[in-house]
């Protein structure tokens, strides 16, 4: 709600003009409502901001598929935009509880945070191509869940330390590494087929190039593992790919299958490499000049800052996006008329690959994101403090921080002429 608020003094946006307020989450906490207690709590700090609330007719969906949910809920907000919903401004809110039990594999990659993106018709940073954008989806059971029923396994509600409630994951690490890949060099190979041109061409062409980031190696080895997958699909790159074949001791024939390939992923087969070739020609990648152009070098862009944030789940790649275009706003190039691809990613599997054209006066708006104060008053915790907080304990040489908005109390009461157990009163600072 913070972040929606922002973004309207911000971006000095008409609350009577917004027809749609879109929330992507995983981490919900009503079953059977989401994005309009984020409409209630923006309502009521508009009101102590002397602006007019949202209007009465506005959607308000949720949209959930772990941490692609916030790229879907772009897609509804711009398939609406066309639709029912012309003359109208979309909201899209991500945000979750990204946190991990103590000692998991998962920990190190906890973040937190909210991303609110507002969506029109006559764009001022980005404009996105749904008609050539590529999709991919699987089920992958075991790769990672947070199923309903597991609060019902006897015991597993105080497996964690603390009386911190706790929606922690069930997850397993490198399965899910290897179905991350899949799903992304699944998604781009579909945008490829639509944009029928060279893949390696393509990708020389983006100006930026951001992924879903659970951390921060994860998109440097889903870079590398495209731009493979690229040489391999492209004829004329059949020197390089023979090339990088060679120092990989590897047979470019069988990049070339891998590339086109939809291997079997399984919790059966999860100690198993899906790609054995196109991965070690990526390691061999890590040695040539073509790892610094087109991985590290298409990715710099907003990396940095984006390092700051950890995973923010839904918020992720459009965290990483708002630093991207911030830092080029800094900079004395004019990005205009320049395409950037998004890639984002949700367990379970399922990506989408979309390509953003930046806008003409881009840098204006880009200018008004303001990550530095977004982050402004960030606490530097001590290993003691964060222990505490992950517990569910305040510690004693913590100062409160004065939050805009927060979660005052949590009802108790379930009689039969008034029940609110488990219903969270929210406080709006004056």
């Amino acid at each position: 709600a913070t972040a929606v608020v922002r973004l309207i003094q911000q971006g000095q946006v008409d609350p009577a003009r917004v027809g749609m307020l879109a929330l992507g989450t995983e981490s919900s906490t009503d079953n059977a409502v989401g994005a309009v207690i984020v409409r209630g709590l923006v309502d009521v700090a508009l009101e102590r901001l002397g602006l007019p609330p949202l209007a009465r007719a506005i959607e308000v969906p949720e949209y959930k598929h772990a941490c692609l949910a916030g790229v879907y809920a772009l897609k509804g907000a711009l398939r609406w935009l066309l639709a029912d919903g012309a003359g109208k401004q979309a909201i899209v809110v991500c945000g979750d509880l990204a946190t991990y039990e103590r000692g998991s594999s998962g920990e190190q990659t906890q973040g937190a945070g909210a991303v609110a993106m507002l969506v029109e018709a006559n764009p001022q940073l980005l404009a996105l191509d749904l008609r050539t954008a590529g999709s991919s989806s699987a089920y992958r059971i075991t790769d990672f869940r947070k199923p309903t029923r597991r609060w019902f396994v006897p015991d597993y509600p105080a497996t964690a330390p603390g009386s911190q409630p706790h929606d922690y994951p069930v997850f397993n690490g490198k399965y899910s590494t290897t179905c991350y890949l899949d799903a992304t060099l699944q998604a781009l190979r579909d945008l490829h087929t639509k944009h029928q041109s060279e893949p390696a061409a393509f990708l020389e062409q983006m100006g930026a190039i951001l992924l879903h980031r659970p951390y921060q190696h994860m998109p440097l080895s889903g870079m590398a593992s495209l731009w493979v997958q690229a040489l391999a699909l492209s004829p004329s790159a059949a020197p390089r790919l023979a090339e990088l074949a060679a120092l990989a001791g590897v047979d470019p024939a069988d990049i070339a299958a891998e590339a086109l390939a939809q291997p079997a992923i399984g919790p059966e087969t999860a100690d198993a490499e899906p790609y054995p070739a196109l991965q070690k020609a990526v390691k061999a990648l890590r040695q040539t000049p073509d790892y610094a152009q087109m991985v590290q070098g298409k990715l710099k862009l907003g990396s940095r800052q984006a390092a700051e944030f950890g995973n923010l789940y839904t918020a992720s790649l459009p965290a990483w996006l708002a630093a991207a275009l911030e830092e080029a706003a800094g900079h004395d190039a004019e990005r205009a008329g320049e395409r950037w691809l998004l890639i984002g990613y949700g367990s379970g599997d399922a990506a989408e690959a979309i390509v953003a054209t930046v806008q003409p006066g881009w840098r204006a708006a880009a200018q008004r994101i303001d990550l530095a104060g977004a982050l402004a008053g960030a606490v530097a915790l001590s290993a003691e403090q964060y222990a505490a907080l992950h517990a569910g304990e305040w510690p004693a040489d913590l100062a409160e921080p004065a939050l805009p908005i927060r979660i005052e109390r949590t009802g108790e009461q379930n009689r039969r002429s008034f029940a609110d157990v488990g219903i969270d009163y929210f406080a709006v600072a004056p």
